[in-house]
């Protein structure tokens, strides 16, 4: 109830409604700012990594750094690049993909459309846990694995794809999962009304009404994985050449050259010698991580367009 809105010929009345309705008005600010507040407190974290990393890694992210390798690149040189670890990362990731969705999309149909009894809840169970499994226990996993048939010692960008992938497959199981949950039952029953196999419904109605969300939660799957370093330090080694093979020798990711460039510190450069940078390796850490945020950031991009572009519209 408003001021215009209050009922004429009671004094009483109406100041006790104008004391409630300030309030209510009192709490509402208060409220409105507690959210503003914790906005803020979120976004400073964001703001303040991204801005670090801007800065310190803008200066070399330039189309030499993108296009060259680190073959040959030795103490505080001005020279070498990430042109070997963008194509190790975008292999490996795309490997993992290839591998997780699937795994994953067949799992969560089983989950939503047939699942049924203790199977279901066994395998919910395991999906759950497999959400929390560490990255480094991932990649011992898949190492072992590998070991086990190829001989020990085995490094390859393959190696790294199944270990991202067992990180991979519990987030789009649950992405896909929820997506397929907000499908009207309606439609579901409908289509199996008409005659429709079940199968058919869910590939010609389930999946066509949820693909927007779907596509988003694999991309965001994809976004999370591309940044794991321990799993590929363990699986993939690391190189300074090009290797466009995932299935010999070792290869370069992004998180991995950030990790190694970092650890290595400062270059001790002899007096005189100009051409030395001793802080080459931080220049080139920063200026990969720079790298990596953007293809995140592409991604995320990326996901936002398929729910624009395939999400059912209205006909009515």
């Amino acid at each position: 109830m408003t001021a215009t809105t209050l009922p004429e010929g009671n004094p009483e009345l109406r100041a006790l409604l104008r004391q409630v309705d300030k309030g209510r008005h009192r709490k509402d600010r208060v409220m409105k700012g507690l959210i503003y507040a914790a906005f803020v407190v979120a976004m400073l974290p964001l703001i303040s990594v991204s801005w670090t990393v801007i800065v310190n890694g803008i200066e070399r992210f330039n189309a030499y750094f993108l296009t060259h390798s680190m073959r040959g690149v030795f103490g505080g040189m001005d020279a070498g690049g990430i042109y070997h670890a963008i194509i190790g990362t975008l292999e490996i990731t795309l490997a993992a993909t290839l591998i997780s969705v699937p795994i994953g999309l067949l799992t969560a149909i089983y989950l939503v459309e047939y699942g049924r009894g203790s199977l279901a809840r066994a395998v919910t169970f395991f999906v759950d846990v497999m959400t929390g499994i560490p990255s480094i226990v991932a990649g011992l996993f898949a190492y072992a694995l590998f070991a086990v048939l190829l001989g020990p010692g085995v490094r390859m960008g393959i190696v790294g794809a199944v270990a991202l992938s067992v990180l991979m497959i519990p987030v789009v199981v649950r992405s896909c999962e929820e997506m397929l949950r907000l499908v009207p039952n309606e439609l579901r029953e409908a289509a199996l009304a008409l005659g429709v196999p079940r199968w058919l419904v869910v590939i010609k109605v389930v999946l066509r009404t949820s693909i927007a969300g779907i596509g988003t939660g694999i991309t965001l799957a994809i976004a999370r994985i591309i940044g794991e370093t321990a799993p590929l330090l363990i699986t993939v080694g690391v190189i300074d050449s090009i290797n466009f093979n995932l299935f010999e020798g070792r290869m370069m990711t992004l998180p991995v050259y950030v990790y190694r460039q970092y650890s290595q510190g400062l270059v001790p450069c002899t007096p005189g010698d100009l051409a030395c940078i001793p802080t080459i390796n931080y220049d080139r850490a920063w200026a990969a991580a720079l790298t990596l945020i953007l293809i995140v950031m592409l991604l995320n991009l990326v996901g936002r367009l398929i729910t624009r572009f395939f999400a059912p519209k209205n006909l009515g």
